[in-house]
């Protein structure tokens, strides 16, 4: 059936009607009163959303591009830089902080682990000289489903004295990340994740601390400099031209999330992971990441059965229920598949999708009690 594709992947996330009716208007001037009015209210709800006080910047890029944001206004060549790598995004860190002529050190664990507080302890701990200058480290790991314990990891960086920089791409919006509470000091997100809109925009939020590192920056970015955005944020303006229709999406959809409300927001990720995972569990499937207190509440990544393929699962699901989930990266490509509860989804969503699971893996050859997976489902739901 056309025009039925749902998505149950990392991103791009499903976007409301409303987001995409606002999105699709005739495009105003990006110097025009009526964009600086948009973007005022837009500017105050992402800090809402990014539980700051700090400014946050609008990038037209994607979260791969606010990563580099963060990097290339704070590194000057032959700075140390701690990576805590917990799978591809962690990884993505190390890499944009070399390639900009950093020092990098990296503490890496397996995939489906989390970093242990007490493992960065010791390595910032044994550097009595404070030479680390930045810490990166990924919220939320979509490659393995795996959320660090960043409020504890943080505090950590934050009593040696280096800055915290954060990829909350996938937990902004969909996991608690509270950036002043906690003391991040420069947090990203992108759009196509819990923001409910299509890729295309990036956001960066930096703390006084961070902008101070900033400012003794050799050789920032130019489209990204950090100075330029802030200037222009506190005039409800961009540097550049930015992506207006996007950025009218945003708005809309910060209305929408601002209406639900943050803490209701939080709690319907964590019901409908916490759904998913009893379902493939009851179905009899083993989720990657076995400790459920380091579970993401974004995305779930399953190992499949015995004798079906990841591709089969995949193709299954879109040919026969045009429902699309995603593939393992690197070295896990077609060893897990990855089920995305993050965004505009509903419970009817996660009824849906573990029924069609139920289907593909039945029609698969698969043997186990059907109806299973939407019972466990269901009781998580409602219950």
């Amino acid at each position: 059936m056309n025009d039925k594709t749902f998505l149950m992947i990392p991103g791009p996330t499903p976007v409301p009607e409303s987001v995409l009716l606002a999105m699709a208007k005739h495009p105003i001037g990006h110097r025009s009163s009526e964009f600086s009015s948009i973007l005022e209210e837009t500017y105050a709800d992402l800090k809402w959303l990014f539980q700051t006080q700090n400014d946050v910047f609008i990038y037209t890029s994607s979260g791969t591009g606010a990563m580099e944001a963060a990097l290339s206004n704070l590194v000057n060549e032959g700075d140390k830089v701690l990576s805590l790598v917990i799978g591809n995004f962690g990884n993505r860190w190390a890499k944009i902080a070399a390639g900009l002529g950093a020092d990098v050190q990296k503490i890496e664990v397996a995939p489906g682990q989390a970093i242990d507080p007490k493992v960065l302890k010791e390595a910032l701990d044994a550097d009595v000289n404070k030479e680390i200058k930045i810490v990166t480290l990924t919220h939320n790991e979509t490659a393995t489903g795996v959320t660090n314990p960043l409020k504890e990891l943080v505090a950590l960086i934050k009593e040696h004295g280096a800055i915290s920089v954060v990829d909350g791409v996938t937990s902004v919006g969909a996991i608690d990340c509270k950036m002043d509470e906690w003391g991040i000091d420069v947090l990203v997100s992108g759009s196509q994740k819990g923001f409910m809109i299509p890729p295309g925009l990036a956001f960066l939020a930096a703390s006084e601390k961070a902008f101070k590192v900033h400012e003794q920056c050799k050789h920032p970015s130019f489209y990204f400099n950090w100075s330029a955005y802030r200037k222009s944020v506190r005039a409800n303006s961009t540097p550049y031209t930015p992506a207006v229709n996007l950025i009218v999406a945003l708005n809309e959809a910060l209305k929408m999330m601002k209406k639900d409300g943050l803490e209701n927001i939080l709690n319907r990720h964590a019901k409908h992971a916490k759904a998913l995972r009893a379902a493939i569990k009851a179905i009899g499937l083993k989720p990657m990441v076995q400790d459920d207190n380091i579970a993401s509440n974004a995305i779930t990544s399953i190992y499949p059965p015995e004798g079906i393929s990841v591709p089969d699962i995949r193709s299954t699901l879109k040919k026969d229920f045009d429902i699309v989930v995603a593939n393992g990266q690197n070295e896990l490509k077609d060893k897990i598949f990855r089920m995305g509860t993050l965004g505009f989804v509903c419970d009817r969503d996660v009824i849906a999708a573990v029924g069609a699971l139920e289907a593909s893996l039945y029609k698969l050859g698969y043997k186990f009690e059907l109806g299973s997976g939407v019972k466990a489902a269901i009781e998580n739901l409602v219950g």
